[in-house]
């Protein structure tokens, strides 16, 4: 099981979903866990797109077997409910796996929790730096009024 906001999907997001799915075997039925919007605003910033949309685009991604927003009032129902052998934190979240694990076994729940520590570079390779970005490409406004 990974996790995560998925706001703007970009390559970080199929190299941790990819070794995620790898770390569980030949077999391995890959769950994901998209924030909901509050969770995100919470941690992060307001989302650009939608929980609806980021976890529907997650389920197209490749290797990608199911897909679900996850809960407020409880972020653990889902891993209740699923009970993985692994969860997964990306490169880029900032949750620490001993504590994750001690969490989860008070939960009753003994799941192996890994870091993915490593990740391909790109120019864009965030949210935040494709937003970054964005705010500083002079589009021409007649172009981005034709979008639709």
């Amino acid at each position: 099981m990974a996790s995560g906001t998925f706001d703007i999907i970009h390559p970080g997001h199929g190299f941790y979903l990819s070794e995620s799915k790898k770390l569980g075997g030949d077999n391995a039925i890959l769950m994901v866990v998209v924030a909901t919007d509050k969770t995100v605003k919470n941690h992060k910033r307001v989302p650009i797109v939608g929980e609806k949309q980021r976890c529907e685009m997650v389920s197209m991604l490749k290797g990608v077997d199911e897909a679900y927003v996850g809960d407020e009032k409880d972020p653990f129902k889902i891993v209740k409910e699923k009970k993985p052998d692994i969860i997964t934190i990306g490169p880029d979240q900032n949750f620490n796996p001993d504590s994750l694990h001690k969490s989860l076994l008070k939960k009753g729940l003994d799941i192996k929790v890994v870091k993915i520590n490593d990740y391909k570079k790109f120019e864009l390779d965030s949210s935040c730096k494709i937003i970054r970005k964005i705010k500083q490409t002079d589009f021409d406004m007649e172009y981005l009024e034709n979008c639709q």
